[in-house]
């Protein structure tokens, strides 16, 4: 058996009662559940219709979102999230550089990183090298001033936490941003690179090894394993190509707000709703929420 979910932006709250039916009907589907009116409604179906990708393609036209996975364990123990452009809004690294006047030239490396066109472990030290100088109080300026958080976050970790769950933030980005942003959101821990600091300034290195694609694989491996739960317990969630390895590896690897490239190997892909659709595909009720 498997599980329809549609989803719109809780900002708009307008998935239509009319057009969820017209498709439970098209596709032989059971009785509509209303998981949050105007935002998120599902129905089962036998087996994964042949046009689900046509029907997807269609829905984001008028803004909807549409998961189909399978009914049994879509419930997960464990969450592992990326952290910019995910859980919070902006790219941290880019942030730093606009404070160091070098803004447009590191979010061209960025973007073209988190597209898979560039190396990344070398695309985040070619970044790290033109922050040199930049005073290390600047960090605390951008968190303040700068980073802000994805709408639907802190219900998604403490929703899963109050039924049993655990939460880890995995970053390519730094620990001075993950500490502050894993704290404010309940994370149970975090793991990122570490900026390298002399005398109140960046050196314009960061220290070895470098937490990249394989290094995000790792800690699902090492922090399901530790949970004593396997990786289909886990459900995973970033928007880079230094995150499809976690994804792949995932029980449910979500997409979110994504690259295209990125969106394209993934079957969980949320374009238009927050975090809370990350709930809602586990099956949540809004008046489940934490």
């Amino acid at each position: 058996m498997y599980i329809a979910t549609l989803l719109a932006n809780p900002g708009r709250a307008d998935l239509d009662r009319a057009a969820v039916e017209a498709l439970r009907d098209a596709w032989g589907g059971g009785a509509v559940e209303w998981l949050n009116p105007g935002v998120a409604a599902e129905f089962a179906v036998e087996a994964v219709p042949a046009n689900r990708w046509e029907v997807w393609d269609g829905l984001q036209g008028v803004g909807v979102d549409l998961v189909v996975q399978k009914a049994e364990g879509r419930k997960k123990t464990m969450l592992l999230a990326d952290m910019d452009s995910t859980m919070i809004g902006q790219e941290c690294i880019d942030e730093l550089a606009d404070m160091a006047g070098v803004g447009k030239r590191v979010a061209e490396i960025t973007r073209r990183a988190m597209n898979g066109e560039l190396d990344f472990e070398g695309a985040l030290l070619e970044r790290v090298r033109l922050l040199k100088g930049l005073p290390e109080a600047v960090i605390e300026q951008v968190l303040a001033e700068r980073i802000t958080y994805t709408p639907g976050g802190r219900d998604l970790i403490a929703t899963m936490k109050a039924n049993g769950g655990y939460a880890a933030l995995v970053s390519g980005g730094f620990t001075a941003f993950t500490t502050a942003v894993a704290t404010h959101l309940g994370f149970d821990e975090h793991r990122a690179n570490t900026l390298l600091v002399e005398g109140g300034t960046l050196t314009g290195d960061v220290a070895r090894p470098i937490l990249g694609r394989e290094a995000k694989m790792a800690a699902l491996r090492e922090i399901s394993d530790r949970l004593g739960i396997s990786h289909d317990a886990v459900m995973a969630v970033g928007d880079g190509a230094n995150d499809l390895g976690m994804l792949g590896l995932a029980g449910a690897g979500v997409a979110l707000h994504a690259k295209p490239s990125v969106a394209a190997q993934c079957d969980i892909r949320i374009n238009h709703g927050d975090l809370t659709a990350l709930l809602y595909i586990q099956g949540y009720a809004v008046e489940d929420f934490a």
